[in-house]
């Protein structure tokens, strides 16, 4: 049985990466650093507009499974920067580490099932590499009004 590259698995799962999201500040989406990229926090935005479960960026046990969402299009944009930077998602050999910011309202204590939506597209992506370590961290409020921000660390082996 021939495994499938990163690359072909993301065909695979039907999953077409965004164009990366203008930065909103003075940074850059991702930059490698050694054998490392690092990303810079994204945010949920589907061509320009933000998605925010509840429309003020604040994530309740109602908006749960809207909030996991917005973290998998965050996620997706993370890795849309990897992937500039890397050349082709071919050229990663692990995900070291997500972080998972959920902007929270009073009594959300479900951070971890949020990112749990980060992590599975990760997971769809980059199969066995996809497999990091991760913080899901409750957030009073993110840039933007943004529900979720999402950042990753990966290793290139193309350096």
């Amino acid at each position: 049985m021939t495994m499938l590259t990163n690359e072909e698995r993301l065909i695979k799962a039907g999953i077409v990466l965004p164009e990366i999201p203008m930065p909103a500040g003075l940074y850059q989406p991702a930059i490698r650093a050694g054998g490392m990229i690092y990303t810079s926090g994204q945010l949920p935005l589907v061509n320009g507009e933000l998605l925010n479960p509840g429309g003020r960026g604040c994530v309740t046990n109602e908006r749960e499974h809207e909030a996991i969402n917005a973290a998998r299009v965050a996620a997706l944009n993370a890795v849309a920067a990897v992937r500039v930077v890397a050349g082709s998602l071919d050229n990663i050999s692990q995900i070291v580490k997500l972080t998972v910011y959920v902007s929270s309202a009073d009594g959300f204590t479900n951070q971890h099932k949020v990112a749990n939506g980060a992590s599975e597209i990760i997971g769809e992506i980059f199969g066995e590499e996809g497999r990091h370590v991760r913080s899901a961290v409750g957030v009073k409020s993110l840039p933007l009004n943004a529900s979720i921000e999402v950042d990753l660390l990966v290793i290139s082996m193309d350096f």
